[in-house]
Protein backbone atom coordinates (compact mmCIF):
# COMPACT_ATOMS: atom_id res chain seq x y z
CA UNK A 1 0.00 0.00 0.00
CA UNK A 2 1.11 3.55 -0.64
CA UNK A 3 0.27 6.99 0.56
CA UNK A 4 0.61 10.62 -0.90
CA UNK A 5 1.85 12.98 2.17
CA UNK A 6 1.92 16.65 1.84
CA UNK A 7 4.85 18.57 4.03
CA UNK A 8 7.61 21.15 3.71
CA UNK A 9 5.00 22.86 0.53
CA UNK A 10 5.90 19.29 -0.73
CA UNK A 11 3.69 16.07 -2.44
CA UNK A 12 5.58 12.98 -1.40
CA UNK A 13 4.71 9.26 -2.58
CA UNK A 14 5.41 7.02 0.12
CA UNK A 15 5.63 3.39 0.84
CA UNK A 16 6.75 0.67 4.08
CA UNK A 17 10.76 1.07 4.56
CA UNK A 18 11.15 4.01 2.21
CA UNK A 19 13.73 6.31 2.98
CA UNK A 20 14.37 9.97 1.47
CA UNK A 21 14.60 13.77 3.13
CA UNK A 22 12.31 16.48 3.53
CA UNK A 23 12.26 20.29 4.30
CA UNK A 24 13.90 20.11 8.43
CA UNK A 25 11.38 18.68 10.67
CA UNK A 26 12.23 19.17 14.67
CA UNK A 27 13.58 16.16 16.17
CA UNK A 28 16.63 13.89 16.57
CA UNK A 29 17.64 10.85 14.97
CA UNK A 30 15.59 7.82 16.14
CA UNK A 31 12.36 9.86 17.15
CA UNK A 32 9.14 9.24 15.72
CA UNK A 33 7.10 11.37 13.93
CA UNK A 34 3.30 11.21 12.44
CA UNK A 35 2.57 13.03 9.42
CA UNK A 36 -1.62 13.69 9.14
CA UNK A 37 -1.41 15.65 5.83
CA UNK A 38 -1.98 12.56 3.73
CA UNK A 39 -3.49 13.26 0.37
CA UNK A 40 -4.45 9.56 -1.09
CA UNK A 41 -3.89 6.29 0.46
CA UNK A 42 -4.22 3.17 -2.46
CA UNK A 43 -7.27 4.11 -4.25
CA UNK A 44 -8.71 6.53 -1.77
CA UNK A 45 -8.52 10.41 -2.73
CA UNK A 46 -8.39 12.75 0.29
CA UNK A 47 -10.50 16.24 -0.21
CA UNK A 48 -8.42 17.31 0.54
CA UNK A 49 -6.88 15.07 3.22
CA UNK A 50 -7.98 11.16 3.77
CA UNK A 51 -10.42 11.31 6.99
CA UNK A 52 -8.47 9.47 9.67
CA UNK A 53 -5.28 8.47 7.75
CA UNK A 54 -1.94 9.37 8.81
CA UNK A 55 1.67 8.18 8.04
CA UNK A 56 4.31 7.02 10.72
CA UNK A 57 7.96 7.53 9.63
CA UNK A 58 11.51 8.22 12.06
CA UNK A 59 13.92 10.56 11.92
CA UNK A 60 17.28 8.66 10.18
CA UNK A 61 19.70 11.95 11.07
CA UNK A 62 19.41 15.62 10.08
CA UNK A 63 21.12 16.77 7.48
CA UNK A 64 21.76 19.54 4.53
CA UNK A 65 21.89 19.31 0.99
CA UNK A 66 24.67 20.03 -1.39
CA UNK A 67 25.86 24.30 -1.49
CA UNK A 68 23.92 25.56 -4.24
CA UNK A 69 26.19 28.92 -5.39
CA UNK A 70 24.07 32.29 -6.33
CA UNK A 71 27.00 34.24 -8.57
CA UNK A 72 26.00 38.25 -9.06
CA UNK A 73 27.93 40.23 -10.97
CA UNK A 74 27.03 43.87 -12.47
CA UNK A 75 28.73 44.52 -15.82
CA UNK A 76 30.78 47.96 -15.43
CA UNK A 77 30.57 48.25 -12.24
CA UNK A 78 33.41 46.21 -10.72
CA UNK A 79 30.68 44.48 -8.70
CA UNK A 80 30.48 40.72 -7.99
CA UNK A 81 28.99 38.77 -5.44
CA UNK A 82 28.91 34.80 -4.34
CA UNK A 83 26.69 33.70 -1.98
CA UNK A 84 26.17 29.74 -0.74
CA UNK A 85 23.21 28.39 0.54
CA UNK A 86 22.94 24.81 2.00
CA UNK A 87 18.97 23.60 2.82
CA UNK A 88 18.47 21.83 5.79
CA UNK A 89 16.67 18.61 5.74
CA UNK A 90 15.56 16.09 7.60
CA UNK A 91 15.95 11.78 6.32
CA UNK A 92 13.34 9.53 7.46
CA UNK A 93 12.36 5.84 7.07
CA UNK A 94 8.38 5.46 6.73
CA UNK A 95 6.91 2.87 9.65
CA UNK A 96 3.80 2.41 8.96
CA UNK A 97 0.83 4.05 7.29
CA UNK A 98 -2.52 4.23 8.96
CA UNK A 99 -5.97 4.23 8.11
CA UNK A 100 -9.32 4.44 9.95
CA UNK A 101 -7.61 6.64 12.83
CA UNK A 102 -5.76 4.05 13.74
CA UNK A 103 -2.84 4.96 15.93
CA UNK A 104 0.97 4.42 15.16
CA UNK A 105 2.66 1.01 17.48
CA UNK A 106 5.32 2.98 18.72
CA UNK A 107 5.69 6.52 20.40
CA UNK A 108 4.86 8.89 17.71
CA UNK A 109 5.41 12.98 17.75
CA UNK A 110 2.66 14.73 15.78
CA UNK A 111 4.72 16.60 12.83
CA UNK A 112 4.05 20.24 13.47
CA UNK A 113 1.81 21.78 11.01
CA UNK A 114 2.88 24.14 8.49
CA UNK A 115 1.67 27.46 9.96
CA UNK A 116 2.45 26.63 13.02
CA UNK A 117 6.36 25.78 12.58
CA UNK A 118 6.54 29.18 10.47
CA UNK A 119 5.79 30.88 13.34
CA UNK A 120 8.59 29.36 15.41
CA UNK A 121 12.37 29.75 15.03
CA UNK A 122 14.14 27.47 12.82
CA UNK A 123 15.72 24.86 14.10
CA UNK A 124 19.95 25.75 14.39
CA UNK A 125 22.76 23.12 14.08
CA UNK A 126 24.20 22.90 17.84
CA UNK A 127 26.67 24.70 18.76
CA UNK A 128 30.22 23.52 17.77
CA UNK A 129 34.02 24.20 18.94
CA UNK A 130 35.26 26.81 16.22
CA UNK A 131 37.48 25.42 13.26
CA UNK A 132 40.40 27.52 14.13
CA UNK A 133 41.92 29.12 17.44
CA UNK A 134 42.14 32.99 17.39
CA UNK A 135 45.08 34.33 17.91
CA UNK A 136 45.27 37.07 20.68
CA UNK A 137 45.00 41.06 20.38
CA UNK A 138 42.77 43.08 18.89
CA UNK A 139 40.64 41.56 15.92
CA UNK A 140 41.16 43.02 12.12
CA UNK A 141 37.69 44.49 10.78
CA UNK A 142 37.58 41.97 8.14
CA UNK A 143 34.80 44.33 5.91
CA UNK A 144 37.65 45.88 4.33
CA UNK A 145 38.39 42.17 2.45
CA UNK A 146 35.86 43.06 -0.57
CA UNK A 147 32.90 40.36 -0.96
CA UNK A 148 32.97 40.11 3.08
CA UNK A 149 30.26 41.65 4.57
CA UNK A 150 29.01 42.30 8.22
CA UNK A 151 27.13 38.78 8.31
CA UNK A 152 30.14 36.84 6.84
CA UNK A 153 32.75 38.68 9.29
CA UNK A 154 30.53 37.52 12.34
CA UNK A 155 30.21 34.22 10.82
CA UNK A 156 34.43 34.39 10.15
CA UNK A 157 34.89 35.59 13.92
CA UNK A 158 32.53 32.50 14.90
CA UNK A 159 34.78 29.91 14.14
CA UNK A 160 37.94 31.77 15.05
CA UNK A 161 39.37 33.55 11.86
CA UNK A 162 39.63 37.33 13.49
CA UNK A 163 42.92 38.46 11.44
CA UNK A 164 44.10 39.37 7.79
CA UNK A 165 47.47 37.23 8.88
CA UNK A 166 44.90 34.27 9.58
CA UNK A 167 43.37 34.68 6.17
CA UNK A 168 46.34 35.48 4.61
CA UNK A 169 47.69 31.92 5.84
CA UNK A 170 45.13 29.81 4.86
CA UNK A 171 46.00 26.62 2.83
CA UNK A 172 44.09 24.60 0.51
CA UNK A 173 43.25 22.15 3.06
CA UNK A 174 41.50 24.89 5.41
CA UNK A 175 39.77 26.46 2.36
CA UNK A 176 38.52 23.39 1.51
CA UNK A 177 37.24 22.74 5.19
CA UNK A 178 35.69 26.47 5.31
CA UNK A 179 34.20 25.36 1.93
CA UNK A 180 32.63 22.26 2.93
CA UNK A 181 30.83 24.10 6.73
CA UNK A 182 30.16 27.50 5.82
CA UNK A 183 28.44 28.89 2.84
CA UNK A 184 31.64 30.50 1.01
CA UNK A 185 32.98 28.71 -2.35
CA UNK A 186 36.64 27.97 -2.57
CA UNK A 187 36.81 30.47 -5.30
CA UNK A 188 35.78 33.22 -3.02
CA UNK A 189 38.06 32.28 0.31
CA UNK A 190 41.33 32.03 -2.49
CA UNK A 191 40.40 35.91 -3.71
CA UNK A 192 39.65 36.70 0.14
CA UNK A 193 43.24 35.26 1.03
CA UNK A 194 44.84 37.69 -1.74
CA UNK A 195 43.20 40.43 -0.37
CA UNK A 196 44.18 39.60 3.16
CA UNK A 197 48.07 39.57 2.25
CA UNK A 198 47.72 42.78 1.22
CA UNK A 199 46.73 44.08 4.23
CA UNK A 200 48.47 42.29 6.25
CA UNK A 201 51.54 43.65 4.37
CA UNK A 202 52.63 40.28 2.89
Amino acid sequence: MFAVIKTGGKQYRVAAEDRFTIERIAGEAGDLVTFNEVLMVGSSIGAPFVAGASVAAEIVEQTRGKKVISFKKRRRQNSKRSRGHRQDLTMIRVTEILTDGKKASGKAKAAKPEAAAASEPAAVDAPQAPMFDAPAGEKDKLTEIKGVGPAAEKQLNAQGITTFAQIAALGDEDIARIDAAMPFSAAQIRDWREQAKALAGE
